[in-house]
């Protein structure tokens, strides 16, 4: 039976290529699905709107063409009220950012026909999602859903300087804004509790809570991390320095950094973290930078259906 499916593009993503590139992906899709509708996002937060409309009106597909980013929008209108609307209608990716990072947990692959294989023939699973109430950068509380990995400390303050970048035209990547950033960065401290158990005071760089493996570009910052186990990996790091930054930064492409000393992994389904006295905790997940702490952070077992392959832990 064929699905009634809506495409919603992201034409500035991955620096605005995936506009100079449509034509190419509308005919692959054509390729692979007969008949579709397709819209373009037009300012911030265009993506959870057009999602929310589409789903209201019987879309049982609903494809994102964008990065990390855009398919955070997408994800969050399948939610209306905290609830999501239609459990049966499914998640598509076709990954076209400059980070993509969740497909990589998904296993599904960067080409665009190997990515359109991935929706028209692998079975739908079901994957966890993220909530997380926060304070926005005006200082409103709101509510968001993520998919793959909150992260406040460093994170936040590189993914703020990415974005700052890109505003004024200047190069933009991750690792450089990694480098930048941490050279000036002094560690936070941070209060933390998963579950009701207070975790020690102290200095952290970075606290990342965990639905999926990687992010930042291809870090592997929680490689044993499930989408589907209903927890989520906190990685905590407390009271690195540039230069040991400089000299151990590198295990997290490949997660090995998780048996240094002053690493902590801690699985939970409930993480809350605020900062001590006047300290500003910047807070992206996604790849967004929408606020800082305090925030709490809740897992939703099994609640979005996406098309992909889940991967096993430790892969």
């Amino acid at each position: 039976m064929r699905l009634k499916t809506r495409v919603i593009v992201n034409p500035e993503s991955n620096k605005g290529r995936t506009r100079k590139r449509w034509g190419e992906i509308r005919e692959g899709l054509r390729s692979f699905i007969r008949e579709f509708k397709f819209e373009f996002t037009e300012k911030p937060l265009h993506a959870t709107e057009l999602a929310r409309t589409a789903i209201k009106e019987g879309t049982e597909l609903v494809i994102g063409v964008g990065g990390d980013g855009t398919m955070n929008e997408i994800a969050n209108g399948f939610f209306e009220d905290r609830r999501i609307i239609n459990p049966e209608a499914a998640l598509g990716l076709v990954p076209a950012g400059t980070g993509c990072d969740l497909t990589k947990s998904l296993n599904i692959p960067p080409g665009l026909r190997d990515a359109l294989k991935v929706i028209t023939e692998a079975p739908s699973v079901r994957m966890d999602v993220g909530k997380v109430r926060f304070r926005t950068n005006a200082g409103a509380e709101e509510e968001r859903f993520f998919l793959n990995v909150a992260d406040f400390g460093l994170g936040g303050e590189v993914v703020r300087e990415v974005a700052e970048r890109r505003l004024q035209r200047k190069a933009s990547s991750y690792v450089r804004c990694l480098i930048t950033t941490m050279a000036r960065y002094k560690n936070k401290r941070v209060r933390i509790r998963v579950d009701g158990r207070d975790l020690p005071d102290g200095e952290y760089l970075i606290g990342a809570v965990a639905n999926g493996k990687i992010f930042g570009k291809g870090m592997k910052v929680a490689p044993d991390a499930r989408l589907d186990d209903g927890l989520l990996d906190s990685v905590l790091v407390r009271g690195f320095r540039f230069l040991e930054f400089c000299r151990h930064g590198w295990k997290l492409m490949n997660g090995s950094h998780v048996t240094h000393p002053k690493v902590t992994v801690i699985r939970g389904s409930r993480v809350e973290a605020w900062p001590e006295g006047d300290e500003e905790v910047l807070l992206e997940f996604d790849g967004e930078q929408l606020g800082r702490l305090p925030a709490t952070f809740e897992v939703i077992p099994r609640n979005l259906l996406v098309k992909g392959f889940l991967l096993p832990a430790g892969r």
